[in-house]
């Protein structure tokens, strides 16, 4: 693995690093492409083989028509989550992409500076298929969300 961190436009440095590695990446400084957590201000917590946590805080922009948190906020972060999770496990040069995701919403969130945070763990990863699952809660631990996930692996 390079010593030099990845950049925008290095794709073959990025390509040439496990999922574990390049999602690493995410817990220092390295320059990355931008990113759907860059738009929403998604912030990779932690990261280990097989499990990803992301922090997000919330803001009057992801309201929905009742003023609390849109159901796509908590969706995105549960897709990051488990996604990179499966990622986590993924040999360079391999990808993945999502087939099915599935999210039960139990709580509303407040859209006023209210941090939400995103685990993803993988439950199964075969040759061509992984499954994972996630929960989305506040700082005091209570539940907003949770799902499941299939994603299709390419070796």
């Amino acid at each position: 693995m390079s010593t030099e961190p990845a950049t925008a436009v290095d794709a073959d440095v990025l390509m040439s690093l496990s999922g574990l590695e390049l999602l690493r990446l995410g817990l220092t400084d390295a320059p990355r492409p931008p990113s759907i957590g860059q738009l929403l201000g998604m912030r990779l917590a932690d990261v280990e083989y097989g499990s990803v946590t992301f922090e997000l805080t919330t803001q009057p922009l992801f309201s929905n028509p009742l003023g609390t948190v849109h159901g796509g906020i908590a969706a995105t972060m549960l897709d990051s989550a488990m996604g990179c999770a499966v990622h986590t496990t993924l040999e360079a040069g391999a990808w993945y992409a999502t087939l099915e995701l599935k999210v039960n919403y139990i709580k509303a969130a407040s859209v006023q500076g209210q941090t939400l945070i995103a685990t993803g763990q993988t439950i199964h990863v075969g040759r061509s298929t992984a499954t994972a699952e996630g929960r989305v809660v506040d700082s005091e631990g209570n539940l907003i969300a949770h799902g499941t996930t299939t994603c299709l692996i390419r070796r």
